[in-house]
């Protein structure tokens, strides 16, 4: 029987040269730096910026108009960004995007997070995205993020990640009295309200250990309780990205979804060679919430981008925007569910993707009967599915688990929505949201590959 006829699975690792897997370590090396350095949407988004900055970008604001061939990008109050590389075309033939999210499943502090309870001190947590809340007790953990007073004054905080910092952590019941937590049910084991960051012990000279915590914080920060008010502080795990396997084959790190494509993304618009479309890759925050409020991708900020291209590039006319969706295709970046060889009953194995055997297109997400799906349609699964075999771009297509077990969504159907082309096309990934994710370098460089090719194409 012809090769040809049958659709077979090979691992990407297969039949490699060393100078390609040499290529592929050194591009995750400099991610797995990246993963380190942006643990939050904010951290990502300086991080983001800094390489367009590098590599002659401009904030559209310092720009009164823009021509062919320039280079801009737009920050949405520090936690999403949206890039452009000016073609010669019109924007409203239609630009090729690539989207993908900064945000990650963690835990936030509290409005009035500081407490204290059985001579110890605490921070109260409220956990944003979908967490197993068991997997968050007994590890180091970190605190990310800003306060900012009334003033105006910004303080940034970042603790637990040098070797001289203090950890925090979310201390669990010893097993020899866990009679009770052994009769629940796996999600209740663990409540939200028992994800109780431990800050310390040592009480003030009023036999007050939440005074002198305080005390310390107001000595370090210049921060009052009442400033905890107008912060942002993220508990993050302050565990460091590293490589995974004896053949170092694998990345194991926090945040993986979704800034392993967001890395990626970036990294493929810096190395794009010119063309006639604009190219566009966008970043976007509040994506594990449902991509709300005004750093989500539900809000108008990426039409107001659009439009300042068409304004500043003298092109904005009644429905230029509109056409210029209507006109354009997109890779909605984020991750998959690769199969997990302790789990693999949830997964459908015809339709599942495998770390190792290159970057998954995702036809729809949404859960049991494609509920709150972006369903690509043939024709543009084919012209993706051209693009990638052209570029010699490794790719498998699959479904999120089994029919009834559950499902996800990203921001596809947001896109869609607005006319534009759309396809989920990301990495796969095992363990994911949890604080500890896994994936592999050759489908991390096979999603650049195809990002890369995705925005050079043509028409």
């Amino acid at each position: 029987m012809d090769n040809k006829i049958l659709n077979k699975k090979i691992c990407g690792w297969k039949n490699l040269s060393e100078n390609e897997k040499k290529e592929i370590m050194d591009f995750c090396k400099d991610y797995v730096n990246f993963l380190n350095i942006a643990k939050t949407e904010r951290e990502a988004s300086n991080e983001i910026i800094s390489m367009l900055e590098k590599n002659g970008y401009i904030n559209i604001n310092d720009k009164e108009k823009i021509e062919n061939g320039d280079k801009v990008y737009m920050s949405n109050r520090g936690k999403s960004i949206y890039a452009a590389k000016i073609g010669s075309n019109k924007i409203t033939d239609g630009i090729n995007l690539i989207g993908s999210h900064i945000d990650s499943p963690r835990l936030d502090l509290k409005p009035s997070p500081l407490y204290e309870d059985a001579k110890l001190g605490l921070f109260k947590t409220h956990y944003y995205g979908g967490i197993k809340k068991y997997q968050w007790t007994t590890i180091p953990l970190a605190i990310h993020g800003v306060v900012v007073k009334a003033n105006g004054e910004k303080i940034e905080i970042n603790i637990g990640e040098n070797d001289n910092d203090p950890i925090f952590t979310i201390t669990d019941i010893l097993p020899h009295l866990a009679g009770e937590q052994y009769e629940k049910k796996i999600g209740k084991a663990i409540e939200g309200e028992d994800l109780n960051l431990l800050v310390g012990s040592i009480p003030s000279n009023d036999d007050s250990v939440k005074e002198n915590i305080m005390n310390l914080i107001n000595e370090k920060y210049g921060i009052n309780e009442i400033d905890f008010y107008s912060s942002e502080l993220e508990v993050v795990p302050a565990f460091k990205a590293r490589n995974l396997g004896f053949d170092n084959s694998m990345v194991a790190g926090y945040g993986q979804d979704d800034r392993v494509c967001a890395y990626a993304s970036v990294k493929a618009l810096l190395d794009s060679n010119e063309n006639d479309k604009t190219m566009v890759a966008m970043f976007s925050d509040k994506e594990e919430i449902g991509s709300v409020g005004n750093t989500g991708m539900c809000s108008e900020m990426f039409d107001y981008f659009i439009n300042e291209l068409l304004n500043k590039k003298n092109e904005n006319t009644p429905g230029a925007l509109n056409k210029t969706y209507c006109n354009s295709i997109m890779l909605s970046a984020d991750v998959g569910a690769g199969v997990d060889p302790n789990y693999q009953t949830v997964s459908e194995k015809n339709n599942a993707s495998y770390i190792g055997y290159g970057v998954e297109l995702c036809k729809y997400t949404g859960s049991r009967g494609k509920s709150g799906a972006s369903d690509a349609n043939a024709e543009f699964v084919a012209k993706v599915r051209g693009i990638f075999e052209n570029a010699n771009v490794t790719y498998q297509v699959s479904e999120l688990g089994k029919v009834d077990l559950g499902g996800g969504g990203t921001i596809a159907y947001i896109l869609a929505d607005k006319g534009m082309d759309v396809i989920d096309c990301g990495v796969p990934i095992i363990s994911m949201h949890s604080p500890y994710e896994v994936s592999s370098k050759y489908d991390i460089y096979s999603a650049y590959k195809g990002y890369k090719a995705f925005l050079e194409t043509k028409n």
